[in-house]
């Protein structure tokens, strides 16, 4: 089988586990990463064997400075490549995205990008199709690949009415925690709606959803709280088996003492888990409610981890290489270990 050829340009929180996704894949290969540091994170991607890319020529100083072995430019590595990842920094994917049209190579953003970067905004489950041999695609942020797992799931199952939710978000990631974010305080978004509903309606314009968001001093993971109004009266079985059909969901219970993120990270780690991610959006079961027609429920997110999997899809939607979603959903599962219920 001939493998895609796949760039990741900027490896941070995003990158680096984009790249070792990569590797796990029988259908690609990882021909490099490019980046302008020469820190521990670039030095541990050469430990890795990547190829390493520099893309300025002070990047590539420093790395010398710092006994990285360079293959080369961002150009060279544009040249090796049948997509590229940019995991840039929020704005520096739309600027580099220019870059990418003119080196005629097929390339996603994340979620930080506005949706009119690449026109399409991406969410394995729901659109895959309509992304099948595209030049590019945005993988929609973390939050709103959530948003859009939960509320399609009851969507397919002819019971979304419409929803309101209220987002607990993480200050900053966790690995610079002692570089940003916010102590002894919470910053809401200025402006309800926050951005997340609108988000959501890049990848499905016809879900009716409302969002308000607050920055929450942690760093593990997001929470949130939803409240639903259904199409009919239904039970909480319903409810759940709506949700099951999404393989990107998983349930956990608070009888089970998975009673806050930090609990949850922990499972994640003695399953395993690369970095202890979770690529699943985790509902508590056993607090999710069923009132007449209206429905509530909370879940977590891993900030870090939950667009690893649509990325992955991504790529394969856009060389044509794999042309059912379902197909592409469960060799990504496979290789990532994702399972309905984690224990």
């Amino acid at each position: 089988m001939e493998k895609i050829k796949i760039a990741v340009n900027g490896y941070g929180v995003i990158g680096k586990r984009v790249a070792e996704a990569v590797t796990l894949q029988e259908d690609m290969e990882l021909v490099g990463i490019g980046d302008v540091a020469a820190d521990w994170r670039i030095k541990a991607a050469a430990a890795k064997g990547y190829p390493i890319f520099a893309n300025t020529d002070e990047g590539r100083k420093a790395m010398v400075n710092q006994n990285i072995s360079v293959t080369g430019g961002l150009d060279d590595l544009l040249e090796a490549a049948d997509v590229v990842v940019d995991c840039a920094p929020k704005k520096f994917g739309a600027q580099n995205a220019e870059r990418y049209k003119t080196a005629g190579v097929k390339f996603i953003v994340q979620g930080g990008e506005k949706h009119e970067t690449t026109g399409h905004s991406f969410s394995a489950e729901n659109n895959y199709a309509s992304a099948l041999n595209r030049e590019s695609t945005r993988v929609v942020s973390c939050n709103t690949t959530s948003i859009v797992r939960t509320l399609s799931a009851l969507k397919r199952a002819g019971l979304l009415n419409k929803a309101r939710g209220t987002l607990l978000r993480r200050a900053t990631d966790p690995w610079e925690s002692h570089k940003n974010g916010i102590m002894n305080t919470m910053v809401p978004e200025p402006e309800i709606p926050s951005h997340q509903g609108p988000d959501a309606q890049s990848v499905d314009p016809e879900l009716d959803v409302v969002t308000a968001a607050v920055k929450v001093p942690q760093t593990l993971s997001h929470m949130h709280y939803w409240t639903v109004q259904l199409t009919k009266e239904v039970s909480k079985e319903d409810v759940l088996k709506a949700f099951s059909t999404s393989m990107r969901t998983a349930f956990i219970n608070m009888s089970d003492d998975l009673s806050a993120n930090n609990a949850v990270k922990e499972l994640m780690l003695d399953l395993g888990r690369p970095h202890g991610d979770m690529y699943e959006v985790a509902i508590w079961e056993d607090m999710l409610k069923v009132e007449g027609d209206e429905l509530y429920y909370a879940y977590l997110v891993d900030n870090q981890a939950i667009v690893i999997p649509e990325t992955i899809d991504a790529i394969r939607a856009l060389t044509g290489i794999e042309s059912d979603p379902k197909k592409s959903i469960d060799k990504t599962n496979r290789s990532l270990g994702v399972t309905q219920r984690f224990i």
